[in-house]
């Protein structure tokens, strides 16, 4: 059996080049007081490659005894040398850390090794170096095959609750440990955006009476023509909202003809039979300024086909292309953002991916948030609790959602507070216009799908 020697600490730090032979006397130095440092084995100073920005890079590795030594050595002098190097040396420096540890294994003729079953690698221990699988290659029980399906959800340690617990209560921490290169112990961000958005999606917008109707009572007919009362009141409420906007916006439905002179012609929808009888979907002719595209496509045939399938079926259709749509174009929206904030931050050196990132986990944040105050409002609704309880928390939640973004910026860039103020009322104001436009390209694409 061949042992290796103790955890290592390492530090990686980029250098400016002007500035690259004062921060190696700054680190020679800082070895010499390391290696008389208790618990210290070793300390090893090197290059290594440039980054992406051609700065040249050194490593310092610092070999310690054991992992409380480790432990002692990162609480104590590592934090002192950061905090002395980003105060002597500032922006010119990009500050690493990492910590590594070496296997213990039987060495064995490469022949007698034992290959991973996944990818081919060489095996030195219960799990393979390269991939991660187990060497096992049978499950033992029904029940391992069950911890391995829920394990991550009922294993408080695991990297589930690490990642959501800090994305609930933490503004922004996992962007930044992301960006440091702390990233294994949290879900990969993008995976944690497509489980909360589907999460949410199902939660929203899952009706469980009309998909497992078997399983509930039938409604007595009195049951039903109440239900059904009151979604024609809310249909109808929704319908002259909707009018009131397109009246604003020029588009003038349910008028009489003789007052297209007074809005100055255009679009004109009219659905006669709000006496009671079958409503008619009828649109006169207009003139629509735009590309040729747009002009092939929005014409009064197809408009009218669009109110003849929404009336046809009640909107049911458009609504479900609408939830289809949804996602889609919250996804549309995260580049957009990104690109304001790489405006709002032209000097950050940041790449446009981590102002990318900064907003994938905003929006599964914004997922999860929205998730409990559905979840909330139903149990409320369920329960025999005070409705005000409810209320209250989902109230608390929606104005928790801009204090997470501010304090969030805050933590990301590090800028302060009256600075980051300006920038989050103007990230406020592009995110409110980026939505409108995303939502109504949803709603474009829905009514053109029925």
């Amino acid at each position: 059996m061949t042992v290796r020697s103790g955890p290592i600490y390492e530090n990686r730090v980029f250098v400016e080049p002007e500035s690259l032979g004062d921060y190696e006397a700054w680190a020679d130095e800082q070895a010499a007081r390391a290696r008389r440092s208790a618990g210290v084995v070793d300390v090893v100073l090197f290059a290594i490659g440039p980054d992406p920005e051609g700065r040249p890079g050194r490593s310092c590795q610092f070999t310690l005894e054991d992992d409380e030594a480790l432990e002692q050595f990162v609480d104590g002098l590592a934090t002192e040398l950061e905090a002395e190097a980003l105060e002597r040396f500032g922006d010119v420096i990009s500050w690493q850390e990492r910590i590594l540890r070496e296997d213990e294994f039987r060495e064995l003729p490469a022949g007698e090794m034992p290959a991973c079953l996944n990818c081919g690698a060489h095996l030195r221990g219960q799990y393979c170096g390269s991939c991660g699988q187990r060497a096992r290659s049978r499950l033992i029980s029904l029940w391992e095959l069950i911890s391995d399906a829920f394990g991550d959800l009922f294993e408080l340690d695991s990297r589930l609750w690490q990642t959501l617990v800090p994305l609930m209560i933490r503004p922004g921490l996992l962007t930044h440990d992301y960006l440091q290169g702390r990233r294994a112990r949290y879900m990969p961000p993008f995976r944690m955006y497509l489980v909360l958005s589907l999460l949410f999606f199902l939660v929203a917008f899952f009706d469980p009476r009309e998909t497992f109707s078997i399983f509930y009572e039938p409604q007595t007919l009195e049951e039903a023509n109440e239900e059904d009362r009151r979604e024609a009141a809310e249909a109808a409420e929704a319908v002259d909202e909707v009018r009131r906007d397109l009246a604003e916006e020029g588009i003038i439905i349910g008028v009489p003809e003789d007052s297209a002179e007074e809005t100055g012609g255009g679009l004109q929808i009219r659905l006669d039979g709000d006496d009671g009888a079958e409503a008619e979907c009828q649109v006169d002719d207009f003139s629509i300024s735009g590309p040729e595209w747009l002009k092939r496509r929005l014409t009064p045939e197809r408009l009218v086909h669009i109110c003849e399938q929404v009336k046809k079926d009640k909107g049911r259709q458009f609504l479900q292309n609408l939830y289809d749509n949804m996602p889609i174009a919250l996804i549309v929206l995260l580049p957009i953002m990104a690109f304001v904030l790489k405006a709002l931050y032209p000097l950050s050196r940041r790449y446009y991916v981590e102002h990318l990132l900064f907003f994938v986990h905003f929006h599964a944040f914004m997922f999860l948030i929205l998730t409990l105050q559905i979840l909330i409002g139903r149990l409320n609704s369920a329960l025999p609790t005070p409705e005000a309880i409810g209320i209250l928390l989902i109230v608390a939640a929606s104005f928790y959602v801009p204090v997470y973004l501010f304090v969030a910026m805050r933590r990301v860039y590090g800028q302060g507070r009256l600075l980051t103020t300006a920038k989050y009322v103007a990230l406020t104001v592009a995110y409110l216009a980026g939505f409108t436009m995303t939502m109504l390209g949803a709603v474009t694409m829905a009514a053109f799908s029925v």
